[in-house]
């Protein structure tokens, strides 16, 4: 028996890290890798690939078999440090210890402090809301729905900004409000962003309007920044599309994440550099268990430096 590809750097288009950059990888593993032949090792070869500092992972189920929750299982390999507590798929794993813990529920949200450097601090968070009525899959399958109607994909028919709004009342009860350390938060958010819903998109691709979508624009009320649209502004141009790499469709969207809330000090991490993955993408004749990339999700790559 010939054992499944297992990706390595050659295989897709990885940028090299600027000089002193903190890499950040937000990445939803479908499944804990399990659909795949292969899957955890494959898993393994994106994230040593990628090679980041922190990353914020969802779906870090158990693995098929007698091995650990999959990002359980790749801090033991690659000998970094894992948080999980009692969420049966959120992980924040790196290369670095945590200085401390957080918690907000086991399917929407927890977070670790770290200190790389002595006065350089920072929170991050894996974070994950309701998949269900998916709102770009909503206008496709109803291009007569009204904006109302596709508004309420987000706050009636699924529980995606309820959800969102606790995860931002929770950090606010934490402190981390930004104004002395700065916090990032991402993971899936299910949900398209209002910066990529726009009228030169809806104009661009198929099934989008111009909506101020409830999620993102929550977020962004509360003051956080989109990392990957800090870099890449214009959304026609680099759509950054992440779901979806395996089923890929005429309603793809960026529904993966990552958003920060820089602090006070001049001591903070600022954008500079993002992607995504795969690229390119696999054929799409190839069987789901024989892929490289072992997701339905693509990953997020952002760089940042020290300012």
């Amino acid at each position: 028996m010939v054992a499944a590809a297992v990706m390595t750097g050659a295989d897709w288009q990885i940028a090299a890290r600027p000089k002193g950059a903190v890499r950040f990888l937000v990445w939803n593993i479908q499944r804990g890798s399990n659909n795949f032949d292969n899957g955890p090792e494959k898993a393994l070869g994106v994230v040593k690939a990628v090679d980041p500092d922190v990353a914020l992972l969802q779906e870090s189920y158990d693995i098929d078999g007698d091995r650990p929750q999959l990002g359980i299982w790749m801090a033991d390999q690659l000998d970094w440090h894992a948080y999980q507590a009692s969420s049966p798929h959120l992980n924040v794993l790196s290369r670095w210890k945590p200085t401390e813990t957080f918690f907000h529920a086991d399917w929407h949200g927890l977070g670790a402090r770290f200190e790389p450097t002595p006065g350089r601090s920072f929170v991050a968070y894996s974070i994950w809301i309701d998949y269900r009525a998916n709102v770009a899959s909503h206008l496709r399958d109803n291009p007569s729905a009204t904006d109302e109607e596709l508004l309420e994909c987000e706050t009636k028919t699924s529980s995606r900004f309820e959800q969102a709004t606790a995860i931002l009342a929770h950090l606010r009860e934490e402190d981390h409000d930004g104004k002395d350390e700065q916090v990032f938060v991402g993971g899936d958010w299910n949900c398209p962003s209002h910066l990529d819903w726009t009228k030169a998109t809806a104009e661009a691709f198929p099934h989008r309007r111009a909506l101020d979508l409830p999620v993102s624009l929550a977020v962004h009320i509360e003051g956080f920044t989109d990392t990957f649209r800090a870099i890449h502004p214009d959304p026609v141009k680099n759509p950054a599309n992440t779901w979806s790499p395996l089923f890929r469709s005429d309603s793809m969207n960026r529904i993966d994440r990552l958003y920060t809330k820089g602090s006070s000090s001049s001591k903070q991490l600022v954008p500079v550099q993002a992607f995504t993955l795969p690229w390119p993408y696999e054929d799409a004749d190839i069987p789901q268990a024989d892929r490289k990339f072992p997701s339905d999700h693509s990953a997020v790559v952002i760089d940042f430096v020290w300012k």
